[in-house]
């Protein structure tokens, strides 16, 4: 009697084919989707005998589906332009994690989740290394990536102002001109300090550093005036208009609020060095006979700023461009390789999760290890060919039909056999 089990078998393994073919031309527009495919081996062989050389004289029982290997390679990246879209160029996998359990994925649609942390698009938290202070530890482990608008650039309180400044060498005796510079305190706020500066005879200005008295809680028993003078001194020029004193040996004039008061808002004392050369020894004041001017202020205060974008290298370093003109380091996205991708397991969802097959994790930066690149502002795309696809459903089809043919005519046989005995 023929042995329905073998024709059967081929059923249950083309319908499998078909399935997973299936799978891959729905998941054609996944982001990160690895095209997988089915592989065969038939099964055990009964032993017939042997003929007369000795040969073993054997009879397959069909086939299986001995496995399905996922095809890991790069998909198409295509730029996006949003900034919390990431792509691998090469090998390795995302890490997120979800409830305490890790996973991983090659899908870079991320978003920047109510918590403002870096998150998939399912409310798993991508994981990398933290900076501190503008400086990433990779030794430190992992951590998640906060990116939203509740991050913030601390305040910096000014501690240098340079003023490229000119006098006029045509002012009168007694002409003054005055510029504004705006510092910053220990706790981001701003004060206007006025620079004035005065003729007092050829070649030689007296100058003067003020600020608000609504900025200053003065000292017990002291009533100064508005604005308070925190410093005065005397410039003078050669007959070149260069400055020749303070000299650049003591070009470096230190002000401070202490000697007047405190600061109104409670901040630390502000204290500054107003630098009138440059590094080359170059002086920033001088004195021709053009109009007064200030063109150039420079001070390395700020106030506190909120992240406004955003941008990932290559490496997975994120850098951050804040409301208050600074740009920092906020982190560097880690990724992950195993040692057998194909022991991987399919969780659903763009995700793996390791198995014994697989082995652990091994996580490190981007562009090393054998780890792939980072694509900022760009996702990979599904690595489904649609024509492979559609070639190979031909032939699962075909088999399934054959398998299906052999089905009947099995049942043909049987059925003639029964019929014998009439």
């Amino acid at each position: 009697m023929p042995a329905f089990s073998i024709p059967l078998s081929g059923l249950t393994a083309s319908s499998t084919a078909l399935s997973t073919i299936a799978n891959n031309l729905a998941n054609l527009n996944t982001i990160g989707y690895k095209d997988e495919q089915v592989q065969f081996s038939d099964l055990f062989y009964e032993n017939l005998g042997s003929n007369g050389a000795g040969d073993p004289i054997q009879q397959g029982a069909g086939t299986t589906v001995s496995s399905m290997p996922s095809n890991f390679t790069q998909g198409n990246v295509t730029p996006t332009g949003v900034s919390t879209d990431v792509a691998i160029m090469g090998g390795g996998f995302f890490v997120v994690q979800k409830d305490g359990v890790d996973s991983y994925t090659r899908a870079g649609n991320f978003e920047v989740g109510k918590d403002n942390l870096l998150e998939t698009a399912d409310g798993q938290q991508v994981l990398g290394y933290q900076a501190v202070n503008g400086a990433i530890n990779t030794s430190a482990g992992l951590g998640t990536l906060a990116l939203g608008a509740g991050t913030i650039s601390p305040a910096t309180t000014t501690t240098n102002v340079e003023m490229t400044s000119n006098l006029n060498a045509t002012d009168a005796v007694g002409t003054s001109y005055s510029t504004n510079v705006t510092v910053y305190d220990s706790l981001g706020a701003n004060h206007n300090i006025t620079f004035t500066f005065t003729k007092t005879d050829t070649n030689t200005w007296t100058y003067s550093a003020s600020i608000p008295l609504a900025d200053i809680t003065p000292k017990a028993g002291t009533t100064p005036t508005d604005p308070v003078v925190l410093t005065t001194g005397t410039l003078t020029f050669d007959g070149n208009g260069n400055l020749t004193s303070p000299t650049s040996a003591n070009g470096s004039i230190a002000i401070s609020t202490s000697a007047v008061g405190t600061l109104a808002d409670g901040a630390n004392d502000l204290s500054f060095n107003w630098n009138m050369f440059d590094k080359n020894g170059n002086g920033l004041l001088t004195q021709m006979a053009s109009a007064d001017s200030t063109p150039s202020i420079l001070q390395d205060g700020s106030g506190s700023g909120t992240l406004v974008n955003f941008a990932m290298g290559s490496d997975g370093t994120i850098t951050g461009s804040f409301s208050n003109g600074k740009t920092a380091v906020l982190g560097q996205i880690a990724l992950a390789s195993f040692a057998d991708e194909q022991g991987l397991s399919h969780v659903g969802g763009n995700d793996f999760s390791p198995t014994l097959a697989s082995g652990q994790a091994t996580i490190g930066a981007p562009g090393t290890g054998g780890l792939g690149s980072i694509s900022g502002g760009a996702l990979e795309q599904s690595n489904v060919d649609i024509a492979t696809e559609f070639a190979s459903l031909i032939v699962a089809q075909r088999s399934y039909e054959a398998n299906a043919r052999v089905v009947t005519t099995f049942d043909q046989v049987a059925q003639d056999t029964i019929n014998l005995k009439q």
